[in-house]
């Protein structure tokens, strides 16, 4: 336990959950599209849609599309900065069953049309889990360096993924497998010790199988 577990992140109020995980949530999602979205439709569900209104949940999520930090004294001006940014946001309430009272789902999508849904938790202090992506099951928090490999359900993918990782020296923390179906696509979650190079990703990109390779750092610009 360290001392941001006790008093909390440091962070514009007013609720770490609602306010600090939000701007969190935003910021992730950013990352795993790769860059800012032109358009942003949030669902708020649960508490998040009673009253994320009134906590800043909205502006917060938009400020962390926006690549703010909890403590930037600009989140509750982010709606402005988001139009002048000519980023569309909608804003609405979705009904998730079985889903944390604090969870949202993000559909972001780029310029280009790349697309990318996370659906993700706030779970306090500033914590944040990231439920799926694109509607594959995943679970983690983003605090180390993460390796999302969505790939084809077939024999030896592991393998070479983890081969390639230790080739590079890249020691896996933790590790998470998820498919839709029998020899339909998986998922790989792999969270990491160290960070990864560009050229690392862009060799699990190129293997067999690899159908995108994402990868989370929060510590990086």
């Amino acid at each position: 336990m360290n001392i941001f577990d006790v008093m909390g992140p440091i962070m514009v109020g007013p609720s770490s959950s609602h306010t600090a995980g939000a701007v969190r949530m935003g910021f992730v999602g950013r990352k795993l599209l790769g860059f800012q979205p032109a358009r942003a439709d949030i669902g708020l569900h649960g508490s998040f849609a009673a009253t994320g209104a009134g906590h800043g949940t909205d502006r917060a999520i938009v400020a962390g599309l926006l690549a703010m930090k909890p403590d930037d004294p600009d989140i509750p001006h982010s709606f402005q900065l988001a139009k002048e940014a000519r980023m569309q946001v909608n804003i609405h309430t979705v009904d998730l069953r079985d889903a944390h009272p604090n969870t949202a789902v993000l559909t972001l999508i780029g310029e280009r049309g790349r697309t990318v849904v996370v659906n993700a938790s706030s779970l306090g202090g500033g914590r944040i889990r990231v439920n799926s992506i694109d509607g594959m099951a995943a679970a983690f928090s983003g605090d180390l360096p993460t390796l999302v490999v969505r790939n084809q359900d077939k024999p030896g993918i592991v393998s070479e993924v983890s081969s390639c990782l230790a080739r590079r020296g890249i020691n896996i923390a933790n590790m998470q497998l998820y498919r839709d179906r029998r020899e339909g696509l998986s998922v790989m979650v792999l969270e990491c010790d160290q960070t990864l190079s560009p050229e690392t990703i862009n060799d699990i990109q190129l293997l067999g199988g690899v159908v995108r390779c994402i990868y989370l750092n929060l510590e990086e610009g």
